[in-house]
């Protein structure tokens, strides 16, 4: 018996963990509460909420991170010009914050695709999935194992890129929040 309460105590340590994980990293209520909805989401079996809200979490904390290096005060308005882009992520880059980590597995050519520009612009996987995704344009994740007259579009047509965007962000918060606590309380 003992066993088993250790068992369970485990478990909900571990759960409890994870569940707290986004809130746990210093990025301000501003941007973790997007990550951890995510993750709620996630967990629920919302892969279409929980890949927009991971996409839009990552944007926020990039936009709130670089304008909170522009001018060190509470952001009160965000530039609506800039959004989640190969150009954005480059000055994210240059100002310090660990962009890389923002790269999908076997990404390999990821700072080479932050760095071309029209007319030969290749966007890095994250921003491509942000504009396709956060635009309705769900077309590549539709099924067609079973043949083209038997196509079909299910949210869980989605669950692996939610699992994706989980380890990404989960890899981006911890990364980013130690940028956070270096760069703003020094």
């Amino acid at each position: 018996m003992d066993e088993e309460i250790r068992i369970h105590l485990e478990e909900v340590r571990r759960d409890h963990e994870e569940r707290i994980f986004f809130l746990d990293q210093g990025l301000g209520a501003d941007i973790h509460w997007f990550f951890y909805q995510a993750f709620e989401a996630l967990k629920s079996g919302l892969y279409l909420p929980a890949c927009t809200s991971f996409l839009i979490g990552i944007e926020a904390s990039l936009r709130i991170t670089l304008a909170q290096i522009d001018k060190p005060a509470r952001v009160e308005e965000l530039d609506p010009v800039k959004l989640l882009s190969n150009r954005l992520l480059l000055n994210a880059q240059h100002n310090g914050l660990p962009v890389e980590l923002l790269s999908f597995p076997n990404e390999n050519d990821f700072i080479e695709k932050l760095k071309t520009k029209k007319p030969n612009l290749v966007n890095v996987e994250l921003v491509r999935v942000r504009h396709n995704l956060c635009h309705g344009n769900i077309l590549e994740y539709i099924n067609t194992e079973l043949g083209e007259h038997n196509a079909f579009f299910t949210p869980e047509c989605c669950r692996e890129l939610a699992r994706t965007l989980y380890e990404i962000s989960k890899a981006w918060a911890k990364g980013l929040g130690q940028f956070r606590g270096e760069a703003f309380n020094a």
